[in-house]
């Protein structure tokens, strides 16, 4: 694992503090991230679910967190591509819960996805894939 989680919190806070808001990084593996977001009013839509772009935001940062993992700081990674599916309604009192895994790391693309659970438990209410553009070494 090129870091690990004590390091790439401090990365994270560093070079992407405003990465807060989409949620907190706990668990880090090989090529593996888990993250929380606390629900609150800010992350809700009408009709008492969580909002969409809240959902896409934890995503994206879960797969970097994952992606990092794997390839080390590289802060000009970005991505490429995000598809996501919405299958369910989360609860509006629950945190959600991102767990992300890098299907293929190579030298200029990672692809990742995502399942994300209300409360941590029970069938996603979203899935993502996702795909980054990895800097070549010289412009990293």
């Amino acid at each position: 694992m090129e870091m690990s989680l004590e390091e790439l919190q401090v990365f994270l806070k560093e070079h992407f503090p405003q990465g807060e808001q989409y949620g907190e990084l706990l668990a880090l593996g090989e090529g593996t991230a888990t993250m929380r977001l606390p629900v609150d009013d800010q992350h809700l839509r009408p009709g008492g679910t969580v909002s969409g772009p809240a959902m896409m935001g934890l995503a994206d940062v879960a797969v970097y967190a994952a992606l990092l993992s794997k390839i080390g700081p590289v802060s000009l990674a970005v991505t490429t591509n995000l598809n996501i599916n919405f299958l369910r309604k989360p609860a509006a009192d629950l945190d959600i819960i991102a767990k992300a895994q890098m299907l293929k790391v190579g030298k200029r693309l990672g692809i990742g996805e995502v399942h994300i659970t209300s409360g941590g438990e029970g069938e996603p209410v979203a899935h993502a894939t996702m795909t980054y553009s990895i800097p070549v070494p010289e412009k990293r």
